[in-house]
C-alpha cells in the first residue's frame, strides 16, 4: 500500500516555501505519494489563538534575528534559491483561492511552484490580482479560469472550509505534514517524518 504525505500549507510562509522544495524529493525516496493541502493561514490562526513567529516574537531583536537566520541556514544547506519577501506578511487569500482550484488538475503542481517561486525567489507581490495574473500567464497556466476561480464565492467557500477542517485535525500553523495519523509541524520536523515513513514500511 502507497503511504501518503498530506501537505498543509498558505503560500505566505517561508516556512512552507522550504518545506515545499524539500518534500517532493522526501516523498520520492520513501516512495509516498504527496497531497497538497491549501489552507487559509489567517483562518488557522483565528481559530486557534495563535500567530507568526515573527510578529509573536517582534520586540524580541535575538528571537527573530535567529527565525531569520534558520531560514537562510535551511536553504544554503539544501542549495535552494531564497529571499526573504520585501512584501512580508503577505495576503495569500487570492492565490490560495486558486490553489484550491488547481487541486486534483493536471498542472496543480505547476501551479504551486510558480506561486511560492514568485513570493520567496523572486519577491513578487502575489497579493494584487493583476500581478498575480501575470505571473500566471508566464507560465502557461490558465489565468482567466483562475481569476474566475479566485473571485467565486465557491472557491472561497471550499477553502474556508478546507482551512476548517485542518484544525479539526489538529493544524495550528504551516507547514504541517501527516502521514496517516501522525502530525509533523515546521520545516524542522520533515527528519523525522521521514523516520516515520521508514519505520511504517518495516
Amino acid at each position: 500500500m502507497t503511504q501518503s504525505i498530506d501537505f498543509v500549507f498558505d503560500f505566505c510562509s517561508p516556512n512552507a516555501f522550504l518545506a515545499h522544495k524539500v518534500l517532493p524529493q522526501l516523498a520520492e525516496r520513501d516512495g509516498a505519494q504527496l497531497n497538497y493541502m491549501p489552507v487559509l493561514l489567517s483562518t488557522v490562526f483565528k481559530a486557534t489563538n495563535n500567530q507568526s513567529p515573527f510578529q509573536a516574537f517582534s520586540e524580541n531583536r535575538q528571537k527573530t534575528a535567529y527565525l531569520t537566520h534558520d531560514l537562510h541556514r535551511f536553504a544554503r544547506r539544501r542549495g535552494l534559491s531564497f529571499h526573504m519577501s520585501p512584501h512580508f506578511p503577505i495576503n495569500t487569500k487570492f492565490a490560495m483561492r486558486g490553489a484550491i482550484f488547481a487541486s486534483g488538475k493536471s498542472w496543480e503542481t505547476k501551479y504551486i511552484d510558480a506561486v511560492f517561486d514568485a513570493i520567496w525567489v523572486h519577491g513578487q507581490k502575489v497579493d494584487e490580482l493583476s500581478v498575480l495574473m501575470d505571473i500566471l500567464q508566464e507560465h502557461g497556466l490558465p489565468a482567466r479560469k483562475l481569476r474566475e476561480a479566485m473571485t467565486g464565492a465557491d472557491v472561497k467557500q471550499r477553502l474556508k472550509e478546507q482551512s476548517k477542517a485542518a484544525v479539526k485535525r489538529g493544524v495550528f500553523g504551516v507547514p504541517t505534514m501527516f502521514a496517516g495519523a501522525e502530525m509533523f509541524f515546521g520545516k524542522n520536523s520533515l527528519g523525522n517524518l521521514e523516520l516515520e515513513l521508514a519505520q511504517s514500511v518495516e
